[in-house]
């Protein structure tokens, strides 16, 4: 690694600059130049690269407290038309991660978050059209919501970025940081909307993000940086071999059962309550979930730092399905405090699983990069640790995207439930045999003792 003294410090510290510029030399794996340049750069990236994903995150889920307020438009829709309405939210925003993660390697993270921000105006704007005209066809609501779908995409290209910036071995809790900043969007549109709606009216749920996004914009501009080495464009077949990789594919199922199971749970909430306990106002409590996942995120990621994330993550969809378990107790019981204790529970565990599954993806890279690589070769070492960064974002990227499906596959498990069977009962059925088989899989790939090298042990002990 580089050992930066005298000029060669001032000339490295000259060429990374406050903000609005590129950054041409990157090192945060040498520790003297984390401690001196990198960690305060990063931070500053950091915090701004937070307030845009919270952002998109707000926006995203904008239909999720509309649809329990339309009918104060004069919009009169079904059970099975309000979960569209937060579906199809789901599933662009899951497809919009795809271009989304490669954006920051082709325009700069810091230029691609200024483009990211000003796009959310788009779904906003619609958003005060459709509630203003309320009598406009359910065809035209559905495409108008598709389009907070953008807000989904953030994540992905924020995390993506985001990884370039900090040492392998101390991502967990910035990337669990950025996560729940963003994650916590879900909550505060859940939380602060009502009053909102209840003083001004459901049309003030979209006038009110726009000058925060303006400021976000302005803030990115102003205050954060490209990285130079992190902007090597991906082709088509490098992007298809990353997404062919038994480890990307591996990642992407245990990341449909934590963050999945976390936005398709945020989407459907408020109706899943709607649906149980008629008595109950949603719109009270369906802000708790997200907010109590969103914290739990950098727990996740600090656990998965001191105790590995292979284990933290195998640990944590068995609390998943005991969760799950219990929701489906309280549902037959009809107990609205034990469905509710129960469904916090498992939001809890999401925001764990989505820490500790991101803290693996980054270390499972590295472990692979440096196979057969001499320690003592720093040359060999440092390509190896850059192409695993490269790679690691991209894999972080298309996790994300592969993950936020997931929440899609919840959200219709629910609907086909209800409307097959009257209940829930049946999708919380299959949602404890999914995360019980996401433990196992955990446990087979990364916590099961195999041959690495000369010796037997498990990729945990790896650093996984």
């Amino acid at each position: 690694m580089t050992v930066l003294t005298g000029p060669e410090e001032a000339r490295t510290a000259a060429a990374v600059p406050k903000g609005g510029r590129w950054i041409d030399h990157w090192e945060p794996d040498d520790e003297q130049f984390w401690a001196r340049i990198g960690r305060r750069v990063a931070a500053r990236n950091l915090v701004w690269s937070i307030l845009t994903e919270h952002l998109g995150f707000c926006v995203w889920l904008l239909w999720s407290i509309a649809v329990l307020n339309l009918n104060s438009v004069g919009m009169q829709l079904s059970v099975g038309q309000t979960l569209w309405l937060t579906t199809l939210p789901n599933l662009v925003g899951a497809a919009m991660r795809i271009p989304y993660t490669f954006a920051p390697a082709r325009f700069g993270g810091r230029n691609w978050t200024i483009v990211s921000a000003l796009l959310l105006l788009i779904p906003c704007g619609l958003f005060v059209y459709a509630i203003e005209n309320p009598d406009i066809p359910f065809w035209v609501l559905l495409v108008i919501a598709a389009t907070t779908g953008l807000g989904g995409g953030n994540f992905a290209s924020s995390m993506a970025n985001i990884t370039h910036f900090y040492p392998t071995g101390k991502q967990g809790l910035p990337l669990g940081l950025n996560a729940a900043g963003g994650n916590l969007g879900t909550s505060v549109t859940q939380l602060a909307m009502p009053p909102l709606i209840v003083a001004f009216g459901l049309v003030a749920v979209g006038w009110v993000w726009m000058p925060l996004v303006l400021l976000a914009a302005t803030g990115a501009y102003l205050f954060m940086n490209n990285l130079r080495k992190a902007t090597s464009a991906y082709t088509v077949r490098e992007m298809g071999a990353i997404a062919r990789r038994p480890q990307t594919v591996i990642m992407s199922v245990l990341y449909i059962g934590t963050f999945g199971s976390f936005i398709g749970y945020s989407f459907s909430f408020g109706v899943l309550i709607k649906s149980q306990f008629p008595d109950i106002k949603g719109a009270d409590y369906i802000w708790l979930g997200a907010f109590a996942g969103s914290l739990a995120r950098p727990l996740g990621g600090w656990l998965a730092d001191r105790f590995g994330g292979a284990r933290v993550t195998a640990v944590d969809f068995l609390l998943m399905a005991l969760g799950i378990g219990a929701v489906a107790m309280a549902v037959r019981a009809g107990s609205w405090p034990v469905f509710l204790a129960a469904f916090l529970f498992v939001f809890i565990t999401t925001g764990i699983g989505n820490g500790s599954t991101y803290k693996m993806i980054p270390a499972i890279f590295r472990a692979k990069a440096m196979e057969g690589v001499d320690p003592a070769d720093g040359p060999a070492v440092e390509r190896a640790l850059t192409g695993a960064r490269r790679n690691a974002a991209a894999a972080i990227g298309i996790t994300s995207a592969v993950g936020a499906f997931g929440g899609v596959l919840v959200q219709q498990a629910f609907r086909i439930s209800l409307e097959q069977t009257g209940g829930i009962g049946p999708a919380l059925v299959g949602l404890t045999v999914f995360y019980a088989l996401c433990m196992t899989l955990t446990w087979a790939v990364y916590l099961r003792k195999v041959r690495i090298g000369e010796t037997r042990m498990s990729l945990a002990q790896a650093g996984v």
